[in-house]
C-alpha cells in the first residue's frame, strides 16, 4: 500500500470515527500519523532521475504577497490591474502555467506579487503542479486567495484545505507551546492553564509515535492535539490569508453584502474595476509596514523615497537599512509627537517606532556625526503636519 493509499485510508477513518472522551487518544494517533504520513509524501523522491522544474522567483522589494486560486478566478487580470506586468489572460482554464511576477509600487512600498498557475483538488500530492505552486506560497509574507463569487464556500474550503495539508496554517498563530528533545529523563509534561483539549496521556501517546520518549512540554495555553502536532513537526507555517472574491458583478446585492462581512474577506471585480483601492489598504494592513522617511537638519522631511519597515521595528531596523555602521556610532534618539506638543521622550537604540493610530507623525534625530540625519516615522498618518521641531 502507497502513502496515498494510506493517507485515504486514515482520513476514511477519521471521518467515520465519533469524537467522545473514548475516542480522543485514538483520534490523537490517527491525526499523528496523518501528519507523518503527508510529510513523507511532500519529501522529493531519491530515485528520480530529474528533479523537475520548479518556479525560481527571486524574492524582491519589500515585501511578497502570493497569489493561490483555481483557474479562470481572475487572478491574472488581477496582476495586470495591479502592476505593470502583463499577465495573458482567457476564458480556458490553465492560461498561466507559469509563475509570472509583478510589483505593486503602493505608500512607496514595492510589495511583489507573484501570479501563480491555478491548482485543483489533490494539488498537495502533486496533482497538476500543485508542489511547486504551494512550495513559492511558504515564501510569501501574505497569501490572496483568489475566489470565484459566484462559486460560493466550495473553492474556499477545497483551497483551505490543502494548504492545510502541506503545513500551511492561514491567519493562526503558532501555539504557545514550549517542546524540547532530551537525551534522558522520560517525559516531562507541565501546563499553566487548564487543558479541555489535551491531556498528559495523550501527549505521551502522540510523543512514541514520532518515536520521542525523552522530551519537556509545558502548555501556556489550551491547545488541541494537531497544534501540539505542529509543535512536534517544527515545519508550520504561520501567515495572514485575504480572501478576495472576485466577480461580484455576476450575483446579487444580497449575496456581495453578505461575503464582505466575513472576516478577512474582501470583494472586488477586477472586470469592473469595483473596490480594488479598498483591497490595497486591507493588504498593506496585512502586510504590516510601516513608511521612514528622511530629513535633513535645517530642511523638511523628504517625502518621496520613504524607508519600508515592518510594524514593531526599532531605531536600531533603521540604522542597519540607511547603513551597518550607523548602529555601532549610534548615540541618543530624540522623538517628537505631533499630538503631544513636546519632544520629552528618549529611546535607545532597541525602542520599538510603533505608534498609535491618533499619532499622525513622529520623527527621531540621531546625532550621529559622521551623517547628522533626523528621521520621520510616519505609521498610518491621517495628514502630514509640519512639527516646529523639525525645522
Amino acid at each position: 500500500m502507497g502513502i496515498l493509499e494510506k493517507i485515504s485510508e486514515i482520513e476514511k477513518e477519521i471521518a467515520r470515527t465519533q469524537k467522545n472522551k473514548a475516542t480522543e487518544y485514538h483520534l490523537g494517533l490517527l491525526k499523528a500519523k496523518l501528519a507523518k504520513y503527508r510529510a513523507q509524501l511532500l519529501e522529493p523522491s531519491k530515485s528520480a532521475s530529474s528533479k523537475g522544474e520548479g518556479f525560481d522567483v527571486m524574492k524582491s522589494g519589500d515585501a511578497r504577497v502570493a497569489l493561490i486560486g483555481f483557474p479562470s478566478v481572475g487572478k491574472s487580470t488581477f496582476l495586470s490591474l495591479m502592476t505593470s506586468t502583463a499577465s495573458e489572460a482567457a476564458s480556458y482554464e490553465f492560461t498561466t502555467l507559469t509563475c509570472i511576477p509583478g510589483v505593486i509600487e503602493y505608500k512607496g512600498a514595492n510589495i511583489q506579487l507573484l501570479d501563480l498557475p491555478g491548482i485543483i483538488e489533490g494539488a498537495a500530492q502533486g496533482k497538476g503542479r500543485g508542489r511547486q505552486v504551494i512550495a513559492v506560497a511558504r515564501t510569501a509574507d501574505v497569501v490572496i486567495m483568489m475566489l470565484d463569487a459566484t462559486k460560493g464556500e466550495v473553492q474556499r474550503s477545497l483551497l483551505e484545505k490543502e494548504l492545510e495539508s502541506v503545513g500551511i496554517r492561514l491567519n493562526k498563530h503558532k501555539p504557545n507551546i514550549y517542546f524540547k528533545p532530551k537525551k534522558g529523563g522520560g517525559i516531562s509534561f507541565n501546563s499553566t492553564v487548564m487543558l479541555t483539549q489535551c491531556s498528559e496521556k495523550l501527549v505521551q501517546l502522540i510523543l512514541h509515535e514520532y518515536k520521542i520518549f525523552n522530551a519537556e512540554v509545558l502548555f501556556r495555553e489550551d491547545c488541541s492535539p494537531d497544534e501540539f502536532i505542529d509543535v512536534i513537526v517544527g515545519n508550520r507555517v504561520y501567515m495572514p490569508c485575504l480572501y478576495v472574491y472576485n466577480k461580484i458583478d455576476q450575483i446579487s446585492m444580497e449575496e456581495v453584502d453578505r461575503l464582505a462581512r466575513k472576516p478577512n474577506s474582501v470583494v472586488i471585480s477586477c472586470g469592473m474595476k469595483l473596490n480594488l483601492d479598498y483591497l490595497l489598504e486591507m493588504l498593506w494592513e496585512y502586510l504590516a509596514l510601516t513608511c521612514i522617511y528622511t530629513k535633513k537638519r535645517g530642511q523638511r522631511p523628504d517625502f518621496t523615497d520613504a524607508i519600508i519597515l515592518r510594524k514593531g521595528a526599532s531605531v536600531e531596523h533603521v540604522c542597519h537599512r540607511i547603513h551597518r555602521s550607523l548602529a555601532s556610532q549610534f548615540k541618543y534618539a530624540l522623538v517628537w509627537v505631533s499630538l503631544g506638543g513636546g519632544v520629552g521622550v528618549r529611546p535607545n537604540i532597541a525602542s520599538g517606532l510603533s505608534a498609535e493610530q491618533d499619532i499622525l507623525c513622529s520623527s527621531v534625530q540621531c546625532p550621529c556625526p559622521a551623517w547628522g540625519l533626523e528621521y520621520l516615522v510616519c505609521p498610518t498618518p491621517r495628514g502630514m503636519h509640519a512639527h516646529p521641531g523639525w525645522t
